[in-house]
């Protein structure tokens, strides 16, 4: 037998080796290997299993498989052929592909279960016991038993003293897992499944029934949760498992806690913030079976749920599904790709679908299961476009709150009701500047399309932050330009914003939720867990609190400047800001209260900004933006890719990305008159951030119908001109970030 292995290093092939006859009956597809590898001991996973040897390599040259790292397969067959799939799809290696599939703590060489001391009582225990022995062992009979650490403090005994015991015969000691449960601490109440109304039980009937991926295409509040649970429970019943897919680590929490209070013990929990030794327990009650529900972000996609009935893949429009380091996978489109190979079933959640979604349920590829209500009959918030040109005019200042907004939250103060508020941008103030000179304080390792890109000040630990790269600087004392000292700042952050919010109103309290206040591990949880409880009066934040977030007492959102997105370089742009702004606004009046939703713009008349502000709904939005890109065309009327070149020499980055361009050119000509596959390549330019950590990046935009004829042409190119050293060129298959 001959097994070839994917090793870790990124050389996308598989190595063949000889399988000794002690491994023949236990090795399998999907295992972890050691193997040696140029003069070392590798580890790698198991791709394939044939009788036949090599071609082509003399049988002593064909080494042989050294240990079996692991008798469980890390990989079932479906979710390899899925992992094999994305990297032809990315075109990325399929080492990188097999890491992306498993959490790092569960294939860290020392990562294993923890193991600690559980002290149990005995049915019958034996006589010559003192009086506090005595008193211990009728204790622990009452408790039934405990960890070590956990019955010498509860008990003010000691070790020694418990094994007296345990050599007496009066109690066991021994050795068993300790599961680090994520969910510790946290408190679940349990629930029952809610009477559907007929909008919930008719798209329940088209989930559990399609066969096709089904587009759960409901507004906010229209109760999609209630029919994903009782789908998911319907599964469980037939002895199936389910992934349940959210965008934000900000929304897990919410979703655990509504999951676990339906399945109780049978939900796992994956994601980054998680500790390594959660992350790796929670990896195993999955892949034993025992637990059978999966909640998560994007990399929850690969769960190795046993037994897989569905996967819902909730806000599918978000674009942090999208993988943004190799290999870039998109998480809705391997949830699809996971779903036909497993044979199960997948539901695409949304109140605002991508316009690819939308595209693929119009044509048919989709099936489409409508709930056009909110539940209850609750009515949808009403929706006020703020115009802040006549702020300016009426208060002669650019005003972070209008008047308006104030007054609604004043209201809002008065009825104990609550409000959000969304500013899509953290720190303090967007630049720190020279009031006598101009000067800009500016990221020396990153720049846009026409100058550095300026740092953002922030003002809690007094220091200067660039957002692209992380790097920071303290304030200046002086200008370097004119030695000035008469600093300002323009711009307004999530910082400057809760400051004047405290000024506004003294007597509220108010939470702020961005990058920066949830740094630390499980703040996200705590944040939430306070608004949700009634102990703030404000939640402030940056998109984590934009979608999925469900408050009964908020009635009133305030969005400060809806124009955020819309004048970035991306064809994207409009369709983001009025995701965006809907998804917010959707927070608003979720429960008895009627809502309210106030958008502070400075372009009332963008198409986004009137439309999520207006009753029309997302149809005609959608159809209009399908039809502004069909001529270009873009998304979703072809595949669009990025191929970025970065170096340190920006002209390497410039010469090799004309190169490619010119190669590529040439290439796609010739691949249409031979297949009649078209392929369409830019022209080379710098990248919308030409700088980043020091790096120079140039870029092509390459398009054409089939993702396979960009990734074909990328393979040719990389084999046929491979970039020198301190070059790199990353393509990005079906691109969602043009920066």
């Amino acid at each position: 037998m001959y097994v070839g292995v994917a090793i870790d290093l990124a050389l996308d092939r598989a190595f063949s080796y000889a399988v000794p006859a002690e491994f023949a009956e236990k090795l399998k597809v999907g295992q972890l290997l050691r193997v040696p590898f140029s003069g070392r001991m590798a580890r790698g996973f198991a791709l394939s299993i044939s009788d036949d040897p090599p071609e082509g390599v003399p049988a002593e040259r064909i080494k042989s498989v050294a240990a079996i790292e692991d008798a469980n397969p890390f990989f079932s067959p479906a979710v390899l052929e899925l992992v094999k799939w994305i990297s032809r799809y990315t075109a990325c290696p399929i080492e990188l592909c097999l890491k992306a599939a498993v959490p790092a703590a569960v294939l860290k060489p020392t990562a294993r279960a923890k193991e600690l001391l559980y002290v149990e009582s005995v049915p019958n225990p034996p006589g010559g016991l003192t009086k506090r022995q005595q008193e211990l062992v009728c204790e622990l009979s009452r408790v039934g038993g405990g960890w070590m650490a956990q019955i010498v403090k509860e008990f003010s005994t000691t070790e020694p003293t418990i094994r007296t015991l345990e050599r007496k015969g009066a109690v066991t000691v021994e050795k068993r897992n300790m599961r680090r449960d994520p969910l510790s601490g946290r408190r679940v109440v349990p629930t029952s499944p809610i009477p559907l109304n007929d909008m919930q039980k008719t798209a329940l009937g088209v989930v559990t029934q399609s066969e096709r991926p089904v587009l759960l295409f409901g507004v906010t509040g229209s109760g999609k949760t209630e029919v994903y649970l009782q789908a998911i429970a319907a599964e469980l019943e037939a002895g199936r498992g389910a992934i349940v897919l959210v965008p934000e680590i900000a929304l897990t929490p919410q979703t655990v806690s509504r999951f676990a209070g339906r399945f109780g013990g049978r939900v796992a929990v994956l994601h980054s913030a998680l500790s390594d030794g959660e992350r790796y327990d929670e990896w195993h009650r999955i892949r034993t079976g025992e637990a059978q529900v999966v909640v998560g972000p994007r990399s929850a996609v690969f769960a190795p749920v046993r037994n897989l009935g569905l996967i819902v893949v909730d806000e599918e429009h978000d674009q942090s599904y999208k993988q943004e380091d190799a290999p870039r996978y998109h998480a809705r489109d391997v949830a699809v790709m996971r779903a036909r190979l497993e044979g199960c079933r997948v539901v695409l959640g949304s109140a605002t679908p991508s316009l690819e979604t939308w595209y693929n349920a119009r044509r048919g590829k989709y099936q489409v299961a409508l709930m056009p209500n909110r539940v209850k009959g609750r009515e949808l918030p009403s929706v006020t476009l703020v115009d802040m040109e006549d702020e300016i005019r009426r208060t002669g200042r650019v005003p972070i709150f209008s008047q308006p907004l104030i007054d609604a939250i004043s209201a809002r103060l008065a009825r104990g009701e609550q409000t959000i508020l969304f500013l899509n941008r953290r720190g303090y103030a967007r630049t720190w500047t020279c009031g006598k000179c101009g000067w800009v304080a500016s990221c020396p390792n990153c720049s846009g399309s026409e100058s550095r890109l300026p740092y953002t000040y922030h003002r809690h630990d007094q220091c200067l932050r660039c957002h692209v790269c992380g790097s920071w600087t303290h304030i200046p004392e002086e200008c370097p330009e004119c030695h000035s000292r008469e600093f300002g700042f323009t711009g307004v952050g999530t910082q400057r914003a809760e400051d004047a919010l405290s000024r506004c109103f003294p007597s509220a309290r108010i939470l702020r939720m961005d990058a920066d206040s949830t740094s630390r591990r499980m703040t996200h949880d705590d944040i939430l867990a306070k608004f949700r409880t009634g102990q703030a009066d404000i939640l402030l934040g940056t998109q984590m609190i934009a979608k999925g977030l469900d408050f009964p007492n908020v009635t009133l959102v305030g969005v400060l400047n809806a124009d955020t997105a819309l004048n970035l370089p991306d064809f994207r742009a409009s369709e983001r800001t009025y995701q965006l702004l809907q998804q917010v606004a959707g927070r608003a009046g979720r429960a008895e209260k009627p809502g309210e939703v106030f958008i502070q713009t400075f372009q009332k008349d963008a198409p986004a900004v009137k439309a999520a502000a207006g009753r029309g709904g997302y149809a005609p939005f959608a159809e209009a933006e399908l039809a502004a890109r069909k001529d270009g065309p873009f998304p979703p009327w072809c595949r669009f890719s990025t191929l970025l070149f970065k170096s340190r020499d920006a002209n390497l980055a410039e010469s090799w990305c004309r190169l490619y361009a010119a190669s590529l050119t040439n290439w796609a000509e010739a691949s249409e008159a031979r297949s009649g596959a078209w392929l369409k390549v830019s022209e080379p330019q710098p990248a919308a951030l030409e700088q980043v950590e020091g790096w120079y990046r140039w870029q092509l935009t390459l398009r054409s119908e089939k993702a396979s004829a960009i990734t074909s042409a990328y393979r040719w190119i990389t084999a046929e001109r491979p970039v020198p050293e301190g070059v790199r060129a990353i393509l990005d298959v079906d691109a969602v970030n043009l920066m």
